[in-house]
């Protein structure tokens, strides 16, 4: 018996099978479709971007207070914070060029890009939350059509209605239905997860934000903070 021809066989049954039931699903289907795509690309792009910005916050900081404390070389912090990907890296950078602000206005700027990175971090999270909710309905929006299938087929035909008309509509009833519970259920537990990476990101966000506003307005004695803004003047007027 050749085994390889018989999974061949099912893997082409099983294709042809989806295929009849997307097709007997109704136009609904196709909006489902179009919906879960939109659904992957989002999921998928912001995973992407949260693995690449997702640094390590305690060796990162711990490298920038050595910097300041010891070798108070801004340019080079700042080169490493635009070599270092994500909104860490951007307040460190923001709040070292402003570090001759006072304590309240350095924070008061900090606040401000704080709220910039986070909304830059929940972008597109509506889009997959947005799906996870309409799904259902666009599969009950899907149930109503096959049922006033069946109900055109009753009015038209009336006591000879046919129960392959019936099937039919009951078929693309539920087909939606299944279809859109099928998408809502695993863009749901997406767009929890992806709130959940968000959130670890804001904490990252907000540590960074406390710490830095310590190094620069506690931790560094003034003398050194002159030292360092005559350290960045040079680098300017260079």
């Amino acid at each position: 018996m050749n085994w390889q021809f018989l999974g061949q066989s099912e893997v082409l049954e099983a294709g042809d099978s989806a295929w009849r039931l997307l097709r007997q699903g109704g136009p609904m289907v196709w909006v489902l479709l179009l919906v879960s795509a939109v659904a992957a690309t989002v999921f998928l792009e912001r995973l992407l971007n949260y693995r690449r910005i997702q640094i390590n916050t305690t060796e990162f900081i711990a490298g920038i207070r050595a910097n300041l404390k010891n070798n108070y070389n801004v340019v080079e912090l700042v080169a490493i914070c635009d070599a270092t990907p994500g909104p860490v890296a951007r307040m460190t950078k923001a709040a070292i060029l402003n570090r001759e602000l006072s304590r309240e206005v350095l924070r008061e700027l900090l606040n401000d890009n704080k709220r910039i990175e986070v909304a830059r971090l929940e972008k597109r999270l509506n889009m997959l939350g947005t799906v996870a909710q309409i799904a259902p309905l666009l599969g009950l929006l899907g149930t109503v059509l096959g049922f006033i299938r069946i109900f055109r087929g009753v009015w038209q035909e009336g006591n000879w209605v046919l129960a392959k008309t019936l099937a039919a509509g009951v078929w693309e009833g539920l087909v939606c239905m299944a279809f859109g519970l099928a998408i809502a259920i695993p863009c749901y537990i997406a767009f929890n997860y992806l709130v959940g990476r968000k959130d670890d990101l804001g904490a990252d966000i907000d540590r960074i934000s406390s710490e830095i506003l310590s190094i620069i307005t506690v931790e560094l004695p003034p003398s050194k903070s002159k030292s360092v803004r005559r350290t960045s003047a040079k680098a300017v007027v260079k």
